[in-house]
């Protein structure tokens, strides 16, 4: 099912989230030392553990912020609602790396800038609204590809055509 403002979907599997997590691990190690990882929840959760483990840092904290409202009953898709930080970390975030997942629309992203803007800012995968906010991403996606992580997605079996299964999709 393609959401209206949306061209077409990606999903992102665990193996290529955790591959892209240690490519952004190698761009970031060689650009120096730091201090530690302030993950943006709750997307940059996994990614910012990733990156940690990669670089041996065991200094990590999290920024809390919500930016989106769950969906609806029977719905799918979140809706983006205003930002609010829901927990801070103390200083400017000098020596830290600041990780997320995606930048999508720039306003969370905007958000977590300003209250850490020492901080060197990382996500895994990047579209053109928020690209200029972060210092370096993996990917770039198109605005208008919705983007599913493994966490977003659930796996079944899926049983062949001959046994009664189906092609998803309209055609």
């Amino acid at each position: 099912m393609t959401r209206s403002k949306f061209e077409d979907e990606i999903i992102i599997s665990w193996v290529e989230l955790h591959r892209d997590a240690r490519y952004l691990s190698q761009l970031l190690h060689a650009k120096g030392t730091w201090k530690g990882v302030i993950a943006i929840t709750r997307g940059g959760l996994i990614p910012a553990a990733l990156v940690a483990r990669e670089l041996d840092l065991r200094l990590v904290d999290t920024i809390c912020v919500t930016s989106y409202m769950s969906p609806e009953a029977g719905k799918e898709a979140q809706t983006q609602c205003e930002v609010n930080v829901l927990k801070g970390v103390n200083g400017d975030g000098e020596g830290f790396l600041l990780i997320d997942d995606l930048v999508d629309s720039g306003r969370t992203a905007a958000v977590v800038r300003q209250l850490l803007p020492k901080a060197y800012f990382a996500t895994l995968y990047a579209k053109p609204a928020g690209r200029p906010i972060v210092d370096t991403c993996v990917k770039e996606f198109k605005q208008n590809k919705w983007i599913y992580f493994p966490w977003d997605i659930e796996y079944k079996f899926a049983p062949t055509i001959k046994d009664g299964g189906r092609v998803s999709g309209d055609f």
